[in-house]
């Protein structure tokens, strides 16, 4: 294929993730936080180096993200140790994809088991910039209320605009399940998978660009931004994947992948 054609192909991946009306990759209403300081964030991008989403380092060859960032691993570039998408820093880790493993369950309808795994083809070198996230324990919950930290290169309006040039972070409150599943929120489309967190009047959210990343809580991953309705509207909260309901999926793949690895 010759280079403008592959440019082409490569352009209309990028539409279908940016395009869809569900999921909303949804951060709006937070503000850039110091330098470096969230140091298992990376950019998840395009070999053309268009960011598509986040995601969080979890040792030094894993990383987790949405299954629906899924662009197909000869595509995608992960970057880590970075602030200024648009700056070249000096701190940045640019490392290919080894392999792909989304959720075998996930589901682009209902948005239900939105996660992904994404093996490193060299390992992430840790340093003052780079450090790797914690998970919580199997089935761990998180109270109603807790207010936890949600960041990311997304979209910083509702309407859309410049991706922001430095990463933002904004704190939101948990979302009981049964208020998000309410006939005035998302009526019933809120599995045992998923978190929500927001704000009942709005203003602060994930948006456009963000999906994939961490809802820190208790200094754990706890959730992925996956879906909503538009960004930071009220009654709406984010919808964000629980990371909780997959961490043995998570330890189990990644340990079968090792094994692999040996037998061979």
């Amino acid at each position: 294929m010759d280079l403008p054609s592959l440019l082409f192909f490569i352009f209309l991946d990028i539409l279908a993730v940016n395009c869809q009306e569900k999921p909303q990759e949804r951060i709006v209403g937070g503000y850039a936080p110091v330098p470096y300081s969230i140091k298992n964030m990376v950019s998840i991008q395009t070999i053309l180096r268009q960011h598509i989403c986040g995601g969080s380092l979890i040792n030094k060859y894993w990383v987790i993200t949405a299954a629906h960032c899924n662009i197909g691993v000869q595509k995608m570039m992960v970057v880590a140790g970075d602030y200024s998408l648009t700056i070249y820093e000096g701190t940045e880790q640019e490392i290919l994809p080894q392999l792909l493993v989304p959720h075998p369950d996930y589901d682009s309808d209902t948005d239900n088991n939105d996660i992904m795994l994404i093996k490193l083809r060299a390992p992430v070198y840790l340093n003052n910039y780079v450090s790797v996230a914690l998970l919580p324990r199997q089935d761990a919950s998180i109270a109603e209320g807790r207010l936890c930290r949600v960041s990311g290169w997304g979209y910083t309006s509702a309407t859309g605009g410049q991706i922001p040039s430095t990463l933002r972070t904004v704190k939101l409150p948990i979302v009981s399940t049964e208020k998000c599943n309410s006939s005035e929120s998302f009526n019933g489309k809120i599995t045992e998978n998923m978190l929500c967190a927001g704000f009942s009047a709005g203003g602060k959210d994930a948006c456009q660009g963000d999906s994939g990343g961490p809802l820190v809580c208790e200094g754990r991953v706890y959730g992925l931004v996956s879906w909503g309705t538009g960004c930071a509207e009220p009654q709406f909260p984010g919808v964000y994947t629980a990371v909780s309901k997959f961490r043995r999926w998570i330890d189990n793949t990644i340990f079968s992948y090792y094994s692999r690895c040996k037998n061979n």
